[in-house]
């Protein structure tokens, strides 16, 4: 369970926090000065601590600075009732994730904070990589050991990866990452900004699939108060946030046309100017955008601006899927099962030889984010030292059932009567649309325009009943 430090000497809105985030299963300690909270981080490690700027014996940017000196390890997120821009930026440039301003809307801050934590993670995968490989340091290229576990691997594809990787993060180039749905894509490009010159700097990401057009503008420069109806207070947007390092827009093709105009004079002038403010702000930003689709398409259908995609396009990577990752994939699970391991408290060693054939059989389309998701909720569901075939979700453990069969069907000796021949023809058709659907079995059985009974009993015949 991921542990929550509450610093506010409003006992309050301390317990309001406290109960909200217990409700989303954190483990919560609240803390009503700065000296309590550093005893609370002496004692026990935490994933982030979120912090009220104002306390009565000190402020968040003193706290901020004690616990990335003490617990670099740690997030922060600052919490405060005042909007001060010029603070938020040097807070967030002195190691603070982020800086919310009062009042806290529920989705909004948990959002953050599970944003929050994940990242810490990152980057805590990536000192630990530091440390231990600093002895075998000396003679390596700088910067090999900055790379997120995501992308180490002893697969061609990893190699290749891992090469373009190292080639491109030292430069100002901005950068297209392209793939399919949960690839990397987002620990890549934090791959390639901890191996950059910028690495001290802020790395921001930000969801383009989320934002409506009316949200955009504000989320992408930052407004002033009273600039339009509901700017209660300033805000910052993301490309001031990451002013001085690097900004990662993922999913950049939703982005309505007309912010892609708005981003691509930001882009060729290196200037913003926050909603309602007459100011404009220097930048010094490197962009780098993530996409699952083709953005070439895109162009040609008119959804996405051709000057906009050459001045992302000044370097590309294409992540390779999990199943093309070989070996790795259960690199990949062994480290996902380590970290499971640390969330829920539990001794798992590894994988039967079962789970491994269908670990490795499995098409993997949701790609590394479904194979870190799967073996989280199968070290869940296990009580011994072993995940049993028994703890995967039930599309896994037939799809390997289901590449045997059609592996037996193809050495089968030609069947020499028809009816034989009608009974191999009719798996094989179940067999195919089972795996195009994921064996979901009510999609299937519409295709295949059968009743789910009939289904059943012919999946059944072929022990694929499980």
């Amino acid at each position: 369970m991921r542990k929550i430090l509450i610093v506010d000497d409003e006992i309050n809105i301390g317990l309001l926090l406290s109960k909200f985030l217990t409700r989303n299963s954190f483990s919560v300690s609240t803390a009503t000065s700065g000296v309590s909270a550093m005893e609370y981080l002496a004692k026990e490690s935490y994933d982030l601590v979120l912090c009220d700027y104002r306390l009565e014996d000190t402020d968040g940017k003193e706290m901020l600075i004690k616990i990335k000196e003490s617990y670099p390890g740690t997030g922060v997120i600052i919490i405060t009732g005042y909007s001060d821009i010029k603070l938020a930026v040097e807070l967030i440039k002195l190691g603070a994730y982020d800086y919310i301003t009062k009042p806290l809307y529920p989705d909004e801050i948990l959002n953050t904070i599970n944003k929050a934590i994940d990242t810490q993670m990152a980057l805590n995968v990536n000192r630990l990589e530091i440390q231990d490989e600093a002895p075998k340091q000396k003679g390596s290229k700088p910067g090999n050991s900055h790379t997120d576990n995501f992308v180490n691997g002893s697969s061609a594809a990893s190699k290749e990866l891992l090469r373009q990787i190292h080639l491109v993060a030292p430069t100002t180039y901005s950068v297209i990452l392209t793939g399919e749905s949960g690839t990397g894509k987002e620990s890549v490009a934090m791959a390639i900004h901890l191996n950059s010159p910028r690495k001290n700097q802020p790395f921001v990401a930000m969801d383009c699939g989320s934002l409506t057009k009316e949200l955009a503008g504000s989320e992408f420069f930052g407004h002033e108060k009273g600039s339009f109806t509901g700017a209660l207070y300033t805000k910052i947007g993301h490309f001031e946030m990451a002013n001085g390092g690097t900004l990662f827009l993922d999913e950049v093709g939703n982005l309505s046309y007309e912010i892609q105009a708005a981003l691509l004079r930001t882009v060729q002038e290196r200037k913003i100017k926050r909603i309602g403010s007459t100011k404009e702000i220097e930048l010094d930003v490197r962009i780098i955008v993530a996409t699952n689709e083709n953005l070439a398409d895109a162009i040609q259908k008119g959804r996405f601006r051709e000057d906009l995609y050459h001045r992302f396009n000044e370097f590309s990577l294409s992540l390779p899927p999990l199943r093309m990752r070989g070996s790795d994939i259960m690199l990949f699970a062994h480290t996902f099962l380590k970290g499971a391991n640390q969330e829920l408290n539990r001794k798992i060693h590894g994988f039967s030889e079962e789970v491994e054939e269908c670990i490795m059989t499995y098409n993997w389309p949701g790609n590394v984010r479904e194979l870190k998701n799967v073996v989280r909720r199968a070290s869940l569901l296990t009580e011994t030292q072993e995940i049993q075939l028994k703890a995967l979700p039930l599309e896994i453990s037939t799809y390997a059932k289901a590449s045997a069969m059609e592996t037996s069907i193809a050495r089968t000796e030609k069947p020499r009567d028809l009816k034989n021949a009608a009974l191999e023809a009719e798996y094989e058709a179940i067999l195919k649309v089972l795996r195009e659907v994921n064996f979901n079995k009510t999609k299937a059985a519409k295709i295949l325009n059968i009743d789910r009974k009939t289904l059943y009993n012919k999946m059944r015949a072929i022990n694929l009943e499980n």
